[in-house]
């Protein structure tokens, strides 16, 4: 059948009109966008995937490479992510490869079934062909890396030409063929058997085309021939100018996904939960896909649709075999009453969940683990996740498509200058995140990502911002496993335009604006099941105007249920929730949260930017942050070193930063500005970060020791106190801190008389006497081991004597 259609399709790219140069094109041939396919074929066996899937631990993080071997490790974890799905294929691999200097110079018709590519070298998918020896990388904070004339972009373009070639499997006969890719840089198009089957642009979502037609039948050996061509640049570009490396290529996992004819093509979870919490409406908006494009109505005819919720908290109870099909808590059924919302097409299934456990950031995830001969056993989750499962039915009850994904139950709501979650104020101990190897540039493994989070988690970090694109899928769903409150940031930036006089900003021109409504529509569609994204983001830097308006509509439109942040435009615009600025004096944030005309939440999106010997003075913005209401928190900047692993002269190896690869323009090493090296290896600010972040607060004045418990759910439970005294720096004497539960945002008093300590102070002669008070939990997590210290306060108790100094005479 391809060779058929060879006739009938016309690439974009075969007309002479550059598609790469005009912002009105963003897209041919290209899906809807939709959250991540699983294509199940049964609810067990969707069970069984996440049964698997949440088997993860700080343990993981201790084989995260940072170095060459991150090559092959990629390519594992991209098999990784698909084991256990039957209809899911990875096409990850060695691809042959050809870089062409401009699109102008792509071997003619590389896409033929028939071209020779044997002379081509190999290059791995997912990376970025930078990191592989072709072309070159380039830093650079806010200056394009060539001439601000949009949408044009140079005519030396460096164009990456991909081919590979996969066989269906026979068990796949008579499915629908989904060609995905994960991301791609800048812009691409694609053939399948010589046939253009798509074009997309925007370097960090999904791009999907439906292949179906244009594949040999299955049961014969004849291989289909894949061939992409990737552009540097694009008009597309100009909405990417964020601060970070420009790197190219297929840089996330290449998929295939084959569904029956009539298959379930998106589903939005929604929970609404009772006033006092004791109960939640449950609601799942679903779309079906028919290929034979018949009636809503018909289709009700044929199949049925449901969906149900599992408790995945309760499969890790015991070290055998979890009967996964019990744990069922919730069934939701079709709503068949009329819909309200005007151009509502979707199904809508209903349900109620009662006494629902909550997610939140704050728990300790307090899924204990055994480690006996490297076995893992798993006996109780936490934060609290479920697992839905939408099913679709034919009319004798067969399943005929199942889709599912992890979800919490929480809710995100405003008050008066606060942000709350499930009705308590939360506080953002929060950094920003850019998507960095020093290895393998913007492709991701699992190891390293979980390196990511348990390094957050340990140094009491308990939010991230994705700075400043959608991030990989696996990091959202890490996120909600491990307890990690999140924006959500579209991949737009446009900081270049601030400096030039002659180009207006993209947000105030009409002919950008489907442009960057795609972009956050497709960021919203992809990832709106998370529990962990608390507020959607516009994007970063990229001013304001009328473009901005039409993005913020259309994301209060679609979900409500969480709130929206852009710091463009002076960061108090009505295009936000949240007043966000970046790098404001403690002074002025103050001034805005006292401001009784200002009804919104302070969160800072970007501060204490870490560079060098930095972070010095964040101690003053946490005791405003502390004693202010009104301010909520901040994101620090930024949480890795953007450092590229190069070769040195003398063969070993050293972090290079902008310049070092004969990047013109470039900014130097202002892309190491993080809290942690490339490698992870945290930086000593990290120290002082993990100290005002730390959720238990310990002061002393006037004889009496107060602890504070500042977590807003979480009582000290989980925690085991104890104290050290010193006088003149030696140690006089330690213990456990024997005390009653102290309930969230409530504080306990010791007065000195009464204290264990007491007798050892009243006793010393030491001129300066210390007292340090530290809590530690009291059992693993999947992010630390027992015993971490994750809060630890010193203390100077008033001197017994008057202190004389000591005077040293020189002669």
């Amino acid at each position: 059948m391809a060779s058929s259609m060879m006739g009938q399709l016309v690439s974009p790219l075969e007309n002479g009109h550059h598609v790469w140069e005009d912002q009105s094109f963003i897209k041919w041939k290209k899906r809807d966008a939709h959250v991540t396919l699983r294509c199940h074929e049964s609810i067990e066996g969707s069970l069984k995937y996440w049964y698997e899937r949440n088997k993860v631990n700080f343990m993981v993080s201790n084989s995260a490479p940072w170095n060459d071997d991150a090559v092959p490790e990629a390519l594992d974890s991209a098999a990784l992510w698909i084991k256990g799905l039957p209809f899911v294929e990875s096409l990850s691999g060695y691809w042959k490869f050809y870089l062409a200097s401009t699109p102008g110079n792509v071997p003619l018709n590389f896409y033929h079934t028939a071209f020779q590519d044997s002379e081509w070298e190999t290059l791995p998918v997912p990376s970025n062909w930078q990191m592989h020896g072709f072309d070159r990388p380039i830093y650079t904070n806010v200056e394009y890396p060539f001439p601000l004339d949009p949408p044009f972009v140079p005519v030396d373009n460096p164009t990456g030409c991909y081919r590979t070639d996969f066989v269906i499997p026979k068990e796949w006969k008579g499915r629908r063929i989904l060609l995905h890719f994960e991301a791609v840089d800048s812009a691409f198009c694609a053939w399948i058997n010589g046939v253009p089957v798509g074009y997309s642009q925007d370097s960090r979502l999904p791009a999907e085309f439906e292949i179906t037609d244009y594949c040999y039948p299955c049961g014969t050996d004849k291989k289909n021939v894949l061939a992409v061509q990737v552009f540097r640049w694009s008009d597309g570009s100009y909405l990417e100018d964020q601060d970070h490396w420009w790197l190219s290529g297929i840089h996330r996992d290449v998929l295939l996904l084959s569904k029956p004819q009539v298959f379930i093509a998106d589903y939005f979870f929604k929970s609404n939960l009772a006033e006092d919490f004791s109960y939640a409406d449950l609601q799942v908006e679903v779309k079906i896909d028919n290929s034979q494009e018949t009636s809503k109505d018909s289709v009700l005819d044929n199949f049925t649709i449901e969906a149900a919720l599992f408790d995945s908290g309760s499969w890790y109870s015991s070290g055998g075999s979890a009967d996964l099909l019990s744990s069922n808590v919730a069934n939701l059924k079709l709503d068949l009453s009329p819909r309200t919302v005007l151009g509502f097409r979707d199904y809508l299934l209903v349900g109620r969940l009662e006494v629902p456990r909550l997610w939140s950031a704050e728990q300790h995830l307090h899924r204990y683990f055994i480690l006996m001969a490297c076995l893992v056993v798993y006996t109780h989750a936490q934060p609290n996740l479920y697992t839905l499962v939408v099913i679709l039915k034919d009319t004798s009850g067969n399943i005929v498509d199942c889709e599912s994904c992890l979800v919490g139950i929480r809710q995100v709501s405003k008050a008066p200058k606060q942000l709350l979650v499930n009705g308590h104020p939360i506080t953002i101990r929060g950094v920003n995140r850019h998507e960095h190897h020093p290895r393998l540039g913007k492709t991701n493994i699992e190891s390293c990502m979980v390196k990511d989070l348990v390094l957050m988690k340990q140094h009491n970090i308990n939010a991230v911002r994705n700075s400043h694109y959608p991030q990989h899928p696996r990091w959202y769903e890490l996120c909600d496993m491990f307890g990690m409150y999140m924006i959500d940031e579209a991949n737009i930036e446009t900081h270049g335009f601030d400096y030039t006089g002659h180009v207006k900003h993209p947000t105030l021109e009409p002919s950008w604006a489907t442009a960057m409504l795609d972009r956050v529509m497709g960021m919203v569609e992809r990832d709106k099941n998370h529990a962990c994204i608390i507020s959607w983001s516009l994007g970063n830097e990229s001013g304001y105007g009328p473009n901005h308006s039409a993005l913020a509509g259309w994301v209060r439109g679609k979900d409500p249920s969480r709130l929206l942040h852009y710091e463009g435009g002076g960061s108090r615009t009505p295009s936000t929730d949240i007043v966000c600025p970046m790098y404001m004096r403690v002074w002025d944030i103050v001034k805005i949260a006292k401001d009784p005309n200002e009804t919104r939440p302070l969160i800072l999106c970007e501060y204490s930017h870490a560079m060098g010997n930095s972070n010095g003075n964040i101690h003053e913005y946490w005791e405003a942050i502390d004693g202010t209401f009104g301010l909520q928190g901040g994101f620090i900047w930024e949480w890795v070193d953007q450092g590229l692993l190069k070769d040195s002269a003398d063969g070993t190896k050293h972090w290079a930063y902008g310049g070092d690869f004969g990047d013109v323009p470039n900014d130097l090493n202002f892309c190491l500005n993080g809290l942690v090296w490339p490698d992870r290896t945290p930086h000593p600010a990290m120290h002082e970060v993990k100290y005002v972040y730390q959720p238990i607060k310990v002061s002393f004045s006037e004889g009496t020791l107060k602890i504070t418990n500042t977590h807003f759910y979480e009582t000290t439970k989980a925690l085991e106190f104890c104290w050290a005294a010193h006088g003149d720096g030696c140690e006089l004497g330690s213990g456990n801190l024997s005390l009653p539960l102290i309930e969230p945002q409530k504080t306990f008093h010791i007065e000195l008389q009464s204290a264990p300590w007491h007798t050892l102070w009243a006793s010393s002669s030491a001129e300066e006497f210390f007292l340090t008070i530290s809590a530690k939990l009291l059992h693993a997590t999947c992010w630390v081991e027992a015993g971490h210290v994750i809060s630890s306060t010193q203390v100077q108790l008033p001197a017994k004597r008057e202190f004389v100094p000591h005077v040293v005479a020189f002669a």
